[in-house]
């Protein structure tokens, strides 16, 4: 065994080919790495000597972080126009676009368990080295459009709550996203905690809003039967699931899950998987009800079906604040600010921690988190700085995203079904094949975008 190299992953010893049989499959090796963790991960004994409570507690929690990229702000601008332009006519798209995310998640979380290896590593394993490379530079730029929705965010609830102008808020987020990330270098716990918290806050915000403006219980359910009101709303679909299945926290979930546990054998590995199962049904179902929220809150006080005057045309995050401070109250108002704030701050930690992960695991390179997040802020800036719609960029943003999704899901898919890749966790044919649907028409959607602009 060898010590890892500089562009490695910390914690984990480097077991090569040539100190093993060179005929193994990875997923023997990797399994080898698995057991000698640095103090990244107990071993699922420790775990357990906690107690039930304690020791299922400290399984939890990949997710959450993982769950804070579906509720970023990308999500309440794509949500709110979406209500407020359609009613609950969209309510659909959401509920499908949650579900695609658990799966999705809990696929990422199963590779990590599985091989001990996260996704953009194994790419550069198994795939030929020109698509490796290829998938690695179009991962780079849809982290910018990531990173626009949530600089952007940020910097419009610092200015919603604070009145601090928007391109010094940018700056401000910046520094902010740095003190959350500095918290993953002392202990991925700390890191986890720190964002299950923010992510708290947003939950909180549109729980107290829901309560105060209230729903129709028969439109949302109205809005559970697929249908589109006109072409616009394939548009915004389309964004709303580039919001709620981000690409790069496909990447990223299986970094969380790769080396948090150390196991001895498969059935070490499947009690793991259980308890990341759970982990994605409560982080990601909470990430689902928080984007129900925000479309449910646009669709009763701002479309034209709710009834209201003067607030129908609701098409920004500044619109919908004052909508809500007007109609309301100032309660509402300052949760949904509180609200955005934490989404914008905790997802551009997120987000750059995913562009480390990508860029070690496809290149074997890492840079200074400083040089990242000055590269990755930049389109954000020029956003701030010229002055330009911001709800228009993060819908913009989250299209972009949609169409960055299949070449993340695509590999993820072909790799875990492999049992040489995933050994006794490799997925079911129904698991594929439901993998594979969604693929699909996330492919067919973006397909049809593309026509229709060619067309208009």
């Amino acid at each position: 065994m060898a010590k890892p190299g500089p562009g490695e992953t910390p914690g984990v010893v480097e077991v090569s080919r040539s100190a093993a049989d060179p005929a193994a499959p990875l997923t023997e090796i990797a399994r080898a790495e698995a057991v000698v963790l640095s103090g990244r991960g107990a071993t699922l004994h420790e775990l357990r000597a906690r107690g039930p409570i304690r020791g299922a507690i400290a399984l939890l929690g990949p997710a959450f972080v993982a769950a804070v990229a579906y509720v970023d702000p990308g999500n309440f601008a794509t949500n709110f126009e979406a209500g407020a332009r359609y009613g609950y006519a969209l309510v659909w798209v959401i509920v499908a676009a949650n579900l695609m995310a658990m799966l999705v998640q809990y696929l990422s979380a199963k590779t990590g368990v599985a091989t001990a290896r996260d996704l953009p590593e194994l790419c550069r394993e198994y795939l030929p080295r020109p698509v490796s490379r290829g998938l690695w530079v179009q991962a780079e730029l849809v982290a910018m459009a990531t990173d626009l929705a949530e600089f952007v965010g940020a910097a419009v609830g610092l200015n919603l709550l604070f009145g601090v102008p928007l391109f010094p808020a940018g700056l401000m987020t910046a520094v902010v996203a740095f003190g959350v990330l500095a918290l993953e270098q002392r202990g991925y716990r700390r890191f986890e905690l720190a964002i299950a918290g923010l992510l708290g806050i947003v939950f909180l915000g549109f729980a107290y809003d829901l309560l105060t403006v209230g729903a129709s219980v028969r439109g949302t359910l109205s809005g559970l039967l697929p249908t589109f009101p006109d072409s616009n709303a394939v548009m915004l679909a389309a964004g709303i699931i580039g919001a709620t299945v981000m690409p790069h926290v496909v990447y990223l979930h299986s970094a969380l899950t790769k080396n948090r546990v150390a196991v001895r054998d498969d059935n070490e590995r499947r009690e793991v998987l259980r308890f990341q199962r759970l982990d994605v049904f409560i982080g990601l179902g909470a990430a689902g009800v928080i984007n129900l929220c925000m479309l449910v809150i646009a669709a009763s006080l701002f479309s034209a079906e709710s009834g209201a005057t003067g607030h129908s045309g609701v098409d920004s995050l500044e619109a919908a604040h004052a909508g809500l401070g007007s109609l309301v109250g100032g309660g509402a108002a300052l949760a949904f600010a509180a609200a955005l704030l934490a989404s914008g701050l905790s997802s551009s930690s997120v987000g750059t921690y995913a562009g480390q992960v990508v860029m070690q695991g496809f290149i074997r390179r890492r840079i200074p988190l400083y040089l990242r997040r000055g590269l990755t802020m930049l389109p954000a800036l020029v956003v701030l700085g010229l002055g330009l719609p911001t709800t228009a960029s993060l819908v913009a943003s989250q299209v972009v995203l949609s169409f960055g999704i299949p070449f993340a899901l695509v590999p993820m898919i072909m790799l875990t079904r492999r049992a040489d890749v995933m050994g006794a966790l490799v997925n079911r044919r129904i698991t594929t094949v439901a993998a594979s649907v969604i693929a699909v028409l996330i492919i067919s959607l973006n397909v049809y975008l593309i026509y229709d602009l060619l067309a208009g």
